[in-house]
């Protein structure tokens, strides 16, 4: 299994130190090229491996960690995104009426044509998300959200390997809206930080 983070500012930095925390292999990318952060990348561990856009898209499991208006660009990068599982790390300020009374996450689907989507990482703020989920014994929980069972289950498996505790909340419609930031009305559950004791 093969995994990819497009964009690499404060989420998508979190989101490889969870990675390098445990040895796994992650590539990162943005429009820019990979030289240009090469170092940002060395610096959180060896695991992390600068990548164009056109190499990292070619991973099985793909964070979207980049600013909700750039995700059109970047679905543009592969006509068909069949076989992919995309975790939508994004938020927005977009009123509902704006994507058509849909959740964020169920817009970013129709965008990535064929791709299996998961909602997911969003809801802690970068600086919680940056650190060891291990907390006071327990572990930090991510929530997810998605309408194809198996793609939660697997990013739920990916999760668990990071450290988090993964809790499904269903498909996007009900799950998603939760964790959504909608204009100046929020999910019951973004920015909450959790800890789950086994």
């Amino acid at each position: 299994m093969s995994y990819a983070i497009i964009g690499f500012g404060k989420i998508g930095h979190a989101l490889a130190r969870a990675f390098a925390r445990k040895g796994i292999e992650v590539s990162v990318a943005t429009t820019r090229d990979p030289a240009c952060f090469a170092s940002d990348a060395a610096a959180i561990g060896p695991t992390i491996i600068p990548a164009t856009l056109a190499d990292a898209v070619k991973a099985d499991i793909i964070f979207l960690a980049v600013r909700f208006e750039s995700h059109p660009e970047i679905a543009k990068t592969l006509p068909d995104w069949k076989g992919k599982t995309l975790i939508d790390t994004m938020n927005t300020l977009a009123p509902l009426e704006e994507l058509d009374g849909l959740p964020s996450s169920a817009v970013v689907a129709k965008a990535f044509t064929g791709a299996r989507l998961v909602k997911g990482f969003n809801h802690l703020a970068a600086a919680i998300l940056d650190q060891d989920p291990a907390v006071h014994g327990g572990r930090r929980v991510v929530f997810l959200a998605g309408d194809d069972d198996g793609a939660t289950a697997e990013i739920g498996a990916l999760a668990e390997n990071l450290g988090f505790a993964p809790i499904n909340l269903g498909g996007l419609s009900e799950g998603g809206l939760l964790v959504h930031a909608r204009g100046n009305r929020w999910g019951h559950l973004i920015f909450k930080d959790l800890v789950k004791f086994d």
